[in-house]
Parts: C-alpha cells; sequence; structure tokens
C-alpha cells in the first residue's frame, strides 16, 4: 500500500486515518551510544590506499621498505581523447618490467600500468642522474618514426602520469596571475606555435621563447615529503606526497652532467645525429605537521577553489528557494484550501460542483500509454540515483581518493551490481501496477536496456580504439569476459528483485472510470511541450556553473577533490527537479488532462538534452580536440553521461505520484460524504449513465 506521507496509516477500507508518534526519545539512545564509542576511537583519513612504511638502506627489520618503485600510467592529453601508455613513446624503459595487477578500472579504461627506469632509496638524495641516453640518427627510419611520434605527443601536449606510493605524483606550477595550480601529471614537454605569445606549458621558464620549437623536458626535480612514524634513532616513516619540476636540458657530455645547460630544443627536421639524455635529482623533506592520514588533504592544499563552490552552491540554493515558494503559493496553498473548504462546509451538489482537478478523479489514475518501458526507465532510473548518491557519499567521506579515478570506477561498477535488486523491485512493481502481463519481455528489458546501450557504446569506441592502433583499446577476448561477468551476476539479482517486486502493487485511493474522461492522453511528444522544455530550464540552472567546472576537470589533468560539495549540490538538484515536476503536474490535473504520467517523467528528464547541449558547446568553444577518432571518444563518453542523467532525473516522477495520491486520498478517503458527491456531481454536470460510473465506495459496482 503506498502512503501517502510519513506518519499517517490507512484503516480498512480507506476510511480511518491513524496518526503514528515519533519515536524520537526511543532512537535518542542508540545516537547517544553511537557518539559514545566513536569517542574511543581513532579514526584516520582512509582513501581507499594502503600505507608502506618505508625506511633507510642496512635497517635491519623486514617490516619496512627502503627501495621506491615509480610506476607509469596512461599518457593523456587536453587537446586528444586519445590515450598511449608509456611505452608507446620512446623514453627510458624499465629492464625488469614490472606490472602491478589491474583493477577493474584499469581495464575498462584501458591502461597499462608499468614499473620506469626511475629508482630510489628512501632518505637517498640523488643530483642529476643518468637514467638513459637515446640516438636518433636521421638515416634511420625507425629513429625517424620514434622521433616524429614523440614531437607529436609534445604538440599536443600529452602529460605523463606516474605514480610513488599508490598515489600520484603532484606537479605545481604558477600561473600568469601569480596563482599556484597543481595536477596530477606533467607535460612530456612544450610546443610554442607560430604566433607571438607563449602558451601552455612552456609559461614555466621564460627561456623556452623561441616560436615553432620543441622542448622536450627530459630532466626531473623530485621532491618526495615523509613523516616520521617512530622517535627511534633509525627513521621510520611513510610518504605523504610526491611532486616534480619538469625541467629541459641539453646535456653535452653524459659522463659529466651539470644540469644547467640550454633548454633541450628538438629541431623540426634532424640533419644530424640527435643523442637525448634523460636525467633526474631527488631529495626528501621532512613534514612534522603532516601525517600520512591527511594525504588526500596534503595534496591538494594548494588548490583552494571552496571560495568559487560556495558561490556556486549558493547560486543553486536560491533557485531551491524559488521553486519551493512557487510549490507553496501554486500548489500547497491551492490544494489544501480546497481540502479545509470541504472539511468546513456543509457539502450541498448544488453549491460546490466539482472542478479542476477534482474533476477527473475517475481519470487520474488511468493506466498509461507504453508502462512497460515507464517502469523499466523507472527502475534503472532508481539504480542510477541510489549508484551516484553513495558513491557521491562515500568520496565526501574521504573513502575514495580523488587520485585515482580508477577506485571510484570499481566502487561504482560494484554499487551498480548490487542495486540490480532494488532496479528490478521498482520496475516490477510498476509494471504490476500498470497491469502488465508480458513479464518475460519485461525481464528481459530490465536487465539489459541500458547496459545494453551502455555496453554497445563502449564497444564503438573499441573499435575506434582499435582502428587509431590506440594500446587503451581493450581487447575482444577481454570485452566479451566482463559482458559474459556482468550478465552473469547482474541476471539473478535482476531476478530476485522483480520477483519481489511482482508480489504487490501500488493502490490507489479512487477508482478508475470504464469511459475515459478529460483531455486525452498525451505519452512521449505532447503537443504543449513548452512546459517540458521551460520546466527543465530551472534544474539546469542548478547545476550550469557546476558543469562546466566538472567539465574542465575531466577533459584536464587537474584533479577533482570536493566530492562534499558535489554532493550537496547533487541533493539541491534532485530536490529542485521534485519541485518543478509537481507543480507542472498540478497545472496539468487542473487543466483535466489524464495524461500526466509520462509528462511528468519528462518534465524533468528533459534536463539531460540541456546537458548533451551544452556538451556540444563545450566541445566547440573549450576544446581544441582533433581527429575523427578523439571527436567520437568525447562525444561517446558523453552520450553515457546524458543517458545516466535521463534515467536519474526522471525518478522525481515518484514525487508526482506521492502528491496526487495524498491529494486524492485526502479529499475522498477522509471525507466519505464527499465520495457520494463526486458520483452526484458526475452524474449531473457530465451526464454519464449510471453503469459508466465508477462507484468509489464498493469496487465491485
Amino acid at each position: 500500500m503506498l502512503v501517502p506521507e510519513a506518519g499517517f496509516k490507512m484503516g480498512l477500507g480507506g476510511r480511518r486515518v491513524e496518526t503514528k508518534l515519533c519515536p524520537g526519545l526511543h532512537g535518542l539512545k542508540w545516537w547517544l551510544l553511537l557518539c559514545f564509542l566513536a569517542t574511543t576511537c581513532d579514526a584516520f583519513f582512509f582513501p581507499g590506499l594502503v600505507p608502506v612504511t618505508y625506511c633507510e638502506e642496512g635497517h635491519p627489520n623486514s617490516y619496512c621498505k627502503s627501495s621506491i618503485q615509480v610506476y607509469a600510467d596512461k599518457l593523456y592529453s587536453v587537446d586528444s581523447a586519445m590515450f598511449y601508455d608509456y611505452d608507446s613513446f620512446d623514453f627510458c624503459q624499465d629492464s625488469l618490467k614490472r606490472t602491478p595487477s589491474e583493477t577493474l578500472g584499469q581495464i575498462l579504461f584501458g591502461e597499462q600500468v608499468t614499473s620506469c627506469p626511475y629508482k630510489f632509496s628512501f632518505n637517498k638524495e640523488e643530483t642529476c642522474r643518468k637514467v638513459c641516453v637515446k640516438y636518433y640518427a636521421p638515416d634511420n627510419e625507425d629513429d625517424m618514426n620514434k622521433l616524429a611520434f614523440l614531437k607529436e605527443g609534445i604538440k599536443q601536449d600529452y602529460h605523463h602520469h606516474w605514480v610513488i606510493d599508490n598515489t600520484g605524483i603532484i606537479w605545481c606550477y604558477d600561473t600568469e596571475n601569480e596563482e599556484q595550480h597543481c595536477m596530477s601529471g606533467f607535460p612530456i614537454g612544450c610546443f610554442n606555435a607560430p604566433s607571438d605569445q607563449v602558451k601552455g606549458s612552456c609559461l614555466i621558464n621564460p627561456e623556452f621563447n623561441k616560436n615553432s620549437s620543441l622542448y622536450l623536458f627530459n630532466h626531473l626535480d623530485i621532491t618526495i615529503t615523509y613523516h616520521i612514524e617512530s622517535d627511534a634513532a633509525v627513521k621510520v616513516a611513510k610518504l605523504i606526497i610526491s611532486r616534480v619540476d619538469p625541467k629541459s636540458y641539453k646535456h653535452l657530455d653524459e659522463d659529466h652532467l651539470t644540469c644547467n645547460e640550454p633548454p633541450m630544443e628538438i629541431p623540426e627536421e634532424v640533419t644530424e645525429n640527435l643523442n637525448v639524455i634523460y636525467t633526474y635529482s631527488v631529495k626528501f623533506e621532512e613534514s612534522k605537521a603532516a601525517e600520512w592520514s591527511s594525504e588526500g588533504d596534503y595534496d591538494y592544499d594548494s588548490a583552494d577553489e571552496t571560495s568559487l563552490q560556495w558561490i556556486r552552491l549558493v547560486n543553486s540554493i536560491f533557485v531551491v528557494l524559488f521553486l519551493c515558494g512557487l510549490v507553496v503559493i501554486f500548489l500547497l496553498r491551492s490544494i489544501w484550501r480546497d481540502i479545509a473548504k470541504f472539511n468546513r462546509i456543509k457539502i450541498s451538489v448544488y453549491d460546490r460542483r466539482l472542478f479542476g482537478w477534482r474533476l477527473i478523479h475517475g481519470n487520474v489514475f488511468r493506466l498509461p500509454e507504453h508502462g512497460m518501458l515507464l517502469s523499466i526507465l523507472l527502475g534503472q532510473g532508481t539504480q542510477v540515483f541510489i549508484m551516484t548518491f553513495l558513491s557521491l557519499f562515500l568520496a565526501g567521506l574521504g573513502f575514495l581518493t580523488p587520485a585515482d579515478q580508477n577506485v571510484l570506477v570499481n566502487y561504482g561498477v560494484v554499487l551498480w551490481l548490487a542495486l540490480e535488486i532494488p532496479a528490478g523491485y521498482m520496475s516490477a512493481k510498476m509494471y504490476k501496477t500498470f497491469k502488465g502481463i508480458n513479464w518475460k519481455m519485461h525481464f528481459l528489458l530490465t536487465t539489459v536496456l541500458f547496459p545494453g546501450i551502455v555496453f554497445a557504446d563502449i564497444f564503438i569506441m573499441n573499435l575506434i580504439l582499435w582502428m587509431d592502433g590506440s594500446p587503451a583499446a581493450i581487447s575482444f577476448c577481454t570485452l566479451a569476459s566482463l559482458f559474459a561477468l556482468y550478465f552473469g551476476v547482474s541476471t539473478p539479482l535482476t531476478f530476485l528483485g522483480v520477483y519481489f517486486g511482482k508480489r504487490e502493487k501500488f493502490e490507489f485511493p479512487v477508482y478508475t472510470q470504464k469511459t475515459p474522461h478529460g483531455s486525452p492522453q498525451r505519452t512521449f511528444f505532447p503537443k504543449s511541450t513548452i512546459t517540458i522544455i521551460l520546466g527543465s530550464l530551472l534544474p539546469f540552472g542548478c547545476i550550469f556553473l557546476q558543469l562546466s567546472y566538472i567539465l574542465n576537470h575531466i577533459w584536464s589533468p587537474h584533479m577533482y577533490y570536493l566530492f562534499a560539495f558535489l554532493l550537496l549540490l547533487f541533493l539541491i538538484f534532485m530536490i529542485s527537479c521534485s519541485e518543478v515536476t509537481v507543480l507542472l503536474c498540478y497545472f496539468r490535473l487542473c487543466a483535466e488532462d489524464r495524461g500526466w504520467w509520462w509528462r511528468a517523467f519528462l518534465t524533468s528528464s528533459f534536463t539531460s538534452a540541456y546537458i548533451f547541449i551544452y556538451v556540444i558547446h563545450y566541445f566547440f568553444t573549450k576544446l581544441q580536440v582533433t581527429g575523427i577518432g578523439s571527436t567520437f571518444m568525447y562525444f561517446g563518453y558523453a552520450f553515457i553521461l546524458v543517458l545516466a542523467f535521463f534515467l536519474f532525473t526522471g525518478l522525481p516522477f515518484s514525487g508526482s505520484l506521492l502528491k496526487t495520491y495524498e491529494a486524492f486520498f485526502t479529499v475522498y478517503l477522509r471525507n466519505p460524504p464527499l465520495l457520494q458527491l463526486a458520483v452526484q456531481s458526475l452524474h449531473h454536470t457530465v451526464g454519464l449513465s449510471g453503469t459508466e460510473i465508477c462507484s468509489f465506495g464498493d469496487p465491485s459496482t
């Protein structure tokens, strides 16, 4: 039974309403016990990483490590959606290849993490240490191809993504406005286009000022910050953060390295032998203020954008308050004023005829067309909503580190599989309410509709990566294994949810007439689409500023870490969607439109259309993506994002259903004399015969 409001319970026959007291004092003792237990715990920031203890060489104990291994992840670019692994470029290779076990997120993103020849010992500083030398002969075709690929990577501004102690290396630099920005990666070089203005990574050094020049960052200054875990004579520490400062030196003698030479410029045309010497320097700094548990916060101290987030959040709050005012004025005031009038004045069929939303009481719950599709969309929208909320909640608490996007992907996939049960339950219960009979087709579509579309999109993008020769492409066997594994797990979970969901359905407070009355149903594309188009503008206004900020971080090396703000914005956005949906649904009921089902779903879900339009605008105005493959990759990921928005923004449909239920429940089931008034009024004003009028008191009539 669908209860319209917390604290109310329907009696037998829908005639009696009881009020239950809130058991606040009963639950208070459990909160006090929880707070008492919390004071006895020593909690720490846990971003999904395992702490590793390090000590200097020669330490007698075996529970700490002295060697620090560097791993290289994918190389990415703002100007291209194609990813490449470390071995795709002609960099220094590790003689002993070490490849850690891949996570599910790394497999889905096609990442291949490999070890680098850069190795350090804890608290042992190195200065201008040689790693390797690369030789390029102009008469060697293979050398020229490798060098040409490297130069193309510099022109497209590809960035390294290295990992030390399970944490990405951070590159911080000063901008033109004397502000410091940090990102989880560093460029392989910089390119000055044939113009008078220096741009991009070339701004970090005033010597990179020559037009149409390529500079290779062949030297790295690495600074590792650590925290001492013991006061003993031997240092036992945990690493806090690793920073890198890429530089370019044209080393003249590989046996006598000074690291103060002029920049390493790569000519457009190589006419003589070219030698590139890769070097690095490393130093260690002790931090007594920071601990390993504060690693996530310590990484991003330099990228303080909290004030901007508050501005965006306040903008969204004002939009929600505006919508709340509209709901209170137009909806609650009108409905409860009418209900109070019914309760206060003696009922007379001649003094008070039914009008507006009360006139279609016999048709308001008439089942919608394409009920199977609507129930499936509601079920999978519930799944996407809960998964998004829990992911943002865990990230806001700090359990998901922003330094590793794969952790967020892993949690998202696990949550998605676990939430197949509520998706199947919600879908089956709505389909049962819509009196559906084709349960096999319903179960099949609930299982494969949204995941199948996503898999097809990923497969097409994977084909593009294969044709482009990108190592980020997932092999066909791996893709088929993931496909079989996913449906092998999701199918029984969905069946379990459908099994329990089809046992009961929502019971409506009024019965439906046999003969339709009121405006005809409009399902997918109603004539007055202006209400849907304009109604979804206000929810989009809540996330407009934040959407631009998020896209900037997705398509740039900058890290997004303010998940607590994003969680608040997500909740505000869903509240605004619910308010707009309920308000416009009320207006349609006043217009005697019995086809409000699909309209209520599309009113808020049309926000995804605005998001898609903004994504297109962002592509042409903000990005400099070149190539057909990169364009397909961009819009492939954008399609998945928009589809997810379409599903979970349609969930406020439940708010419209709940409010409609509550209105008719309060008017008719709590006012038994009005039941007979409704029947008499329909017979008097509409002229229906007695057999065409559905009895409200006895369903057998």
